[in-house]
């Protein structure tokens, strides 16, 4: 193996599970196109995994043999590096909610960044760009919720926000009336329905 290979590998090492890595953030080894060729050899042998276009991941090693990293960990890390906002989508946010009994088979993420998929082993994770609004409030907990009312749709909508009100703390459900004028008009109504009522 080439000192280009083994530095690129223990440097790998040295990130947390799921941490992405990229030929730019390793210009500090070697050249581009020296970086470009050992990261290639590096997934021909199996000791990275190419999970997308420019994305590398350090597969995890157990005694039950390889695996690649965890999609939650993988993604967290990709929106870290990239600058972007990741966030699960509106039918696991559903689901997570207790609005749908519906359980996603696909792991799809909204992203503020473009649309792609990223390979974690056999799976395929799916990053679809969405809409400012959907992206609102993040991870927390009244943006689940927005993500949930927007994949259930107008029809179904004042339905869970009344579900949601009775489940959800005060102040989260606070967060959610807040976040109302950045909504679709149809989004904003119901939500101050629920609220006011």
């Amino acid at each position: 193996m080439s000192r280009l290979s083994e530095q690129i590998l223990a440097y790998a090492e040295r990130q947390p599970e799921g941490a992405p890595i990229s030929a730019k953030s390793l210009l500090h080894l070697g050249n581009r196109a020296a970086v470009d060729q050992a990261l290639s050899r590096l997934v021909e042998r199996g000791q990275l995994v190419r999970a997308g276009r420019g994305v590398y991941l350090r597969p995890i090693t157990s005694r039950f043999g390889t695996r690649a990293p965890s999609v939650e960990q993988a993604v967290e890390a990709l929106a870290a590096q990239r600058g972007e906002v990741i966030v699960s989508n509106g039918a696991a946010a559903a689901n997570a909610l207790g609005l749908t009994t519906q359980v996603p088979v696909r792991s799809v993420y909204l992203t503020s960044g473009r649309s792609r998929k990223m390979s974690l082993g056999k799976q395929v994770v799916e990053l679809r760009h969405a809409p400012r609004w959907q992206l609102t409030l993040g991870s927390r907990p009244a943006g689940e919720a927005v993500r949930a009312l927007a994949w259930l749709g107008p029809d179904k909508a004042e339905e869970a926000l009344k579900a949601l009100k009775r489940k959800m703390p005060p102040g989260v459900f606070g967060e959610l009336v807040a976040a109302a004028p950045q909504l679709p008009t149809w989004l904003a109504r119901s939500v101050g329905k629920a609220a006011y009522g």
